[in-house]
């Protein structure tokens, strides 16, 4: 279970069994996970705890319940639930079955929610009581609200995990490409055995760690650094779904004795701002693991300086997960991510694939396209139903993401940006496609594009550039409220300018990188 030297995927593999089984068999009583909620008025945290035997009974109990609904061999079920401990047992107990997990977050409006459903063709949908209400289901959807779910938990354990092979899909999740609307991309049950190189090159994961993860139990990167990470290695892993307030991170450090702290840069930036941590005993954490955003050197000095631990960075996308870190005793070159992590291929390509030699690695410090070679395990199966989108990215052996990047000499990669207008929110990517079809539909806009701004060194924004109609003068509080009831949160411009004009090339195509040279109106 603590073998971390590249090794053949094998034939037969099912990732629920491979996080819980041998936990449950070996360290039954040990503590897999904390869910920590909001304190009451003296001050005590409200706590859920469940040992791994706990954790494989109730997913092997719900797995059984899942079975007697009679679905096909694979089916999706999406999981549209409230951030608490049922959501991590549905999404495993899923996997359990041998279905596909389809996890997706409670911020969707209720139209990205329907979207999500039909277009997956998911054949059931877990969701919370609230959740649930906004929910249009086609005919034959499956409801799991809560006290059908509360039976299926009831079920007697299933005997064993299903008996899924490595290639087997195990699940689905959605993210914004060029395109306007989010794409699936499935995963196969291999993904969590692809997971293993960034247990040593990033994360520095053993069983005798408590991983503290900041993150909502829908987010890939909570679901694989804060649940099938921890548990592969059968470590404590420790999440929090009370109140937004940035002093609780370091104080549940202290309490919790975590020894990795999982964020994003963001995060970590507010933290060393509001967070008191000089207030706290920190002693027991060893580093910081930071991935969907770029590590800013003035805040990983300021990580360094403040708490005298290592901040270590990861670059991965929902495809392949992350597959490039700076792991425990490795020289951290600031503004780099690292080096590819131990057993990955990875090369930089010629931006042009028509060019002769576009399939050849390029030499030391020329900035290309990063590629992974196809055969990595944590590779995506494809996107769901998205052909055309899935032959783009595919050249001879290699995937290619769109992240435009060199590397050094030293093996260290330079992030040199996005060769497409894909934008990050708090980790998140957003397709500007998507966000300006749902502003266009504004009665005072006659035109919009959107880019992601940088407003800061070390922060960008999502901006959207608007040519008003006629005599129109939208305010930025009216835009608001009319783009919330259309994108989840994070999809969600926080600046907006009035412009006389969006920049555009001589096929009338809007110049979304020019965006901010828009004369203001």
């Amino acid at each position: 279970m603590t073998e971390l030297a590249p090794a053949p995927v094998p034939s037969r593999f099912n990732i629920a069994r491979h996080c819980l089984a041998e936990n449950a068999r070996l360290r039954g009583d040990k503590t897999a996970m904390i869910l920590v909620g909001d304190a009451d008025k003296a001050g005590h945290w409200a706590e859920t705890r469940m040992s791994f035997a706990e954790v494989d009974l109730a997913v092997r109990r719900l797995a059984n319940g899942l079975l007697s609904l009679g679905l096909p061999r694979g089916s999706r079920i999406m999981i549209r639930m409230a951030n608490d401990a049922d959501y991590a047992l549905t999404y495993f107990a899923t996997i359990a079955a041998g279905h596909v997990a389809l996890a997706s977050s409670a911020q969707l409006t209720p139209g990205e929610a329907a979207f999500l459903l039909e277009n997956s063709g998911a054949a059931a949908v877990a969701a919370s009581a609230d959740l649930a209400r906004d929910l249009s289901l086609p005919a034959g959807v499956v409801l799991l609200d809560p006290p059908t779910l509360a039976r299926l938990k009831a079920f007697d354990p299933l005997p064993d995990y299903a008996d899924t092979a490595a290639n087997d899909p195990a699940y689905l999740v959605y993210t914004s490409g060029t395109t306007g609307r989010p794409k699936g991309v499935l995963h196969a049950q291999r993904a969590a055995w692809g997971r293993r190189p960034m247990y040593a090159g990033w994360l520095g994961l053993s069983e005798h760690d408590v991983l503290l993860h900041a993150g909502a139990f829908n987010w890939t990167y909570t679901l694989g650094v804060g649940l099938v990470d921890p548990w592969a290695m059968g470590a404590t892993t420790v999440l929090y779904n009370g109140q937004r307030d940035i002093t609780v991170w370091p104080r549940l450090i202290a309490k919790y004795r975590a020894t990795i702290f999982a964020a994003v840069p963001t995060l970590y930036r507010q933290i060393l701002k509001y967070g008191e941590v000089q207030a706290h005993d920190l002693s027991s954490l060893r580093h910081g693991a930071t991935a969907g955003e770029a590590l800013q050197p003035a805040l990983l000095a300021e990580f360094q300086e403040t708490l005298g631990k290592p901040l270590l960075e990861a670059l991965g996308m929902s495809e392949v997960s992350t597959y490039i870190s700076t792991g425990p005793g490795m020289t951290i070159k600031p503004g780099s991510p690292g080096k590819p992590q131990s057993g990955r291929r990875v090369a930089i390509l010629p931006v042009d694939a028509a060019a002769e030699g576009g399939n050849e690695p390029l030499p030391a410090g020329e900035i290309g396209l990063l590629a992974v070679h196809r055969t990595d395990p944590s590779l995506m199966l494809g996107y769901w139903q998205r052909p055309d989108e899935e032959a783009q990215v595919y050249r001879g052996e290699w995937f290619v993401g769109g992240d435009l990047a060199a590397i050094d000499a030293d093996g260290y990669v330079w992030h040199h940006g996005r060769n497409d207008d894909v934008m990050n929110a708090m980790g998140y990517r957003v397709s500007p496609a998507e966000v300006e079809a749902a502003i266009a539909d504004h009665p005072a806009v006659a035109e919009v594009g959107v880019t992601e701004l940088r407003v800061r060194a070390d922060v960008s924004v999502i901006a959207a550039f608007i040519v008003p109609r006629e005599d129109a003068r939208p305010r930025p509080s009216e835009l608001d409220a009319f783009i919330r009831d259309r994108l989840a949160a994070y999809k969600c411009p926080r600046e907006w300018r009035l412009v006389a004009t969006l920049p555009r090339t001589a096929n009338g195509k809007v110049q979304r990188k020019k965006l901010a040279e828009a004369p203001l109106l």
